[in-house]
């Protein structure tokens, strides 16, 4: 039986610059997530936030002038107003540079400092400063060159204090094998083990002492927390562990509790060897899933600020509106692959999906209910179903089945499909059981008042499948089904109970049909390169 406490998370954010629509991605599909999840009546908790801390911040705030707290508090809000603009639902937003992560982080530190889970060393490798990483000689080649971004690497050498990764190394494998779901794709599983942990895994360095902005630590005088160790622990420190409050962790990290968290591709190493290795040595539990979903590539590249080849999502919101964007994200990538934003695909989903197939089959049959029932929605004569009304209904309720079951699974992509893929076929039902010709023939009456209160079930269904992701027209929908605000529930819905005797309110299109040609040169407008705009 599914665990009815749920806490999903996003990884936090560099907030090195302006977010864009990779950020999105990962935060939006979280939020469908958590969405159905409440929506089921799941106690969700949903956290993301901000990872300030490093040397890159440091820089970055220099380089304008300011102290690094005023540099991360100015791309803060840019984060803030980005999840409102796309109506993020998260319960909590964690900066590492709070007080209550802080306090956390040293807590945590120290007991590792008590229980030898850390010693004092000293680190001599290639550092990256973009990436915050170091790298072996054999990684970084004759060139010298950071494997994951290509800039140059330099060498460094520093007392450091290392977590002794060595100690929990077979445990951590055993943990693999015992939950062969932890890490999502499996692919990513055999990529941890053969690349990292079958190689000889080192240990890890987890504080610096070569720049200030970091967690101070208490026990060395000179050494700030590394950037892994703090990052991390933001999943805990939301919760309140080792907090006066402790009452959020002791909830949501209970074993009761089915714990997701939600990365990209780049930083799986972290989140699956580390974190767990953290999480033993402090005695508590480990996540039930880390799900890595793929990179958002452009012009066959990774989306990277650095490279100037992102796409901003506030004037597809502004042109589009929030649930064309939501929705291109959900559908339009496979969620857990890599994936590919083009203009022309935004475009034909916004037309195929949203204004043809599920926007045209709520304007259709309230238009036909209108003309033949006066918009109020007609009696279901149970005993007088046939054929095609039953098999809709059928239909229907298996599309719930496999809709909880692809949730459950966090195949998103699939359950929108599924949800979808019923709108398509309540949009043949029409077709077959064709309701104009039913209301030439008196004796048919029966029939036709069957299939318009069969159609306004499922399309209410629909809409309440389709309302983690589309937040602003299932709403709509409800609106023009006439549905009762107490009535809008997950259960009445897929009850698919009749809504015999409800006055519908049709009104204008959810989604218009956008013209291709034009719409995609503003896109594409959009996505061109600093240079290539130049150019232009």
């Amino acid at each position: 039986m599914a665990k009815k406490k749920f806490y999903i998370t996003t990884p936090i954010y560099y907030p090195s610059a302006k977010p864009h629509l990779g950020h999105a991605y990962c935060s939006t599909l979280s939020d469908i997530i958590a969405r159905s999840k409440r929506m089921r009546g799941f106690d969700v908790f949903f956290l993301t936030g901000l990872d300030e801390h490093g040397e890159k911040i440091e820089e970055n705030a220099a380089a304008k002038g300011v102290t690094p707290q005023e540099f991360v508090d100015s791309v803060a809000v840019t984060f803030l107003n980005l999840w409102k603009l796309l109506r993020i639902s998260n319960d909590d937003f964690i900066r590492t540079t709070q007080a209550r992560h802080v306090e956390t982080v040293q807590k945590i530190f120290h007991a590792f400092v008590e229980n030898e889970d850390v010693y004092l060393g000293s680190y001599e490798g290639w550092y990256c400063v973009h990436e915050e990483s170091y790298w072996t000689e054999t990684q970084v080649g004759e060139n010298h060159v950071c494997p994951e971004c290509g800039r140059p690497v330099e060498k460094k050498q520093e007392e450091a204090y290392f977590f002794a990764c060595s100690k929990y190394v077979d445990s951590l494998l055993e943990y693999y094998d015992g939950h062969p779901d932890f890490i999502t794709p499996a692919g990513r599983k055999t990529e941890m083990v053969n690349n990292f942990i079958k190689p000889g895994l080192n240990d890890l360095c987890v504080t610096r002492t070569s720049f200030d902005w970091g967690v101070p630590v208490k026990e060395r005088p000179g050494h700030v927390v590394y950037v892994w160790l703090d990052a991390l622990t933001n999943y805990i420190s939301a919760l309140g562990y080792l907090q006066e409050d402790h009452s959020l962790f002791d909830k949501f990290w209970s074993d009761d509790t089915e714990i997701v968290h939600v990365v990209g591709a780049d930083i799986t190493r972290f989140h699956t060897i580390y974190w767990p290795m953290f999480l033993e040595a402090l005695g508590l539990r480990k996540p039930d899933r880390v799900f890595v979903h793929g990179l958002l590539m452009m012009k066959d590249e990774k989306m990277s600020k650095s490279k100037g080849n992102v796409v901003y999502v506030e004037p597809l919101i502004e042109r589009y509106g929030v649930d064309a964007v939501r929705y291109y994200m959900a559908r339009e990538i496979a969620f857990g692959m890599d994936g590919s934003f083009t203009p022309e695909q935004f475009v034909e989903r916004t037309n195929n999906d949203l204004a043809n197939d599920f926007g045209n089959l709520l304007n259709r049959t309230l238009g036909m209910l209108g003309k033949y029932y006066g918009g109020v929605v007609s009696k279901r004569y149970e005993d007088e179903l046939d054929d095609l009304d039953r098999a809709l209904l059928k239909e229907a309720k298996n599309t719930v089945s496999l809709y909880e079951e692809y949730f459950d699974d966090l195949k998103v992509t699939e359950a929108i499909a599924a949800a979808m893929d019923l709108v398509a076929k309540a949009n043949k039902y029409i077709q077959d059981k064709a309701p104009w010709a039913l209301a030439k023939d008196e004796s048919k009456e029966h029939s036709l008042s069957n299939a318009m209160n069969v159609l306004c079930s499922v399309i209410y269904l629909a809409g309440m499948l389709l309302s983690p992701v589309l937040v602003d027209k299932s709403p709509a929908l409800f609106d023009q089904l006439g549905i009762p605000a107490e009535k809008r529930t997950y259960q009445d819905a897929v009850g698919l109970t009749s809504l015999e005797g409800t006055k519908t309110n049709k009104g204008e299109p959810l989604f218009p049909r956008l013209d291709a040609k034009a719409e995609t040169e503003y896109i594409a407008a959009l996505m061109a390169s600093p240079k290539e705009k130049a150019a232009a």
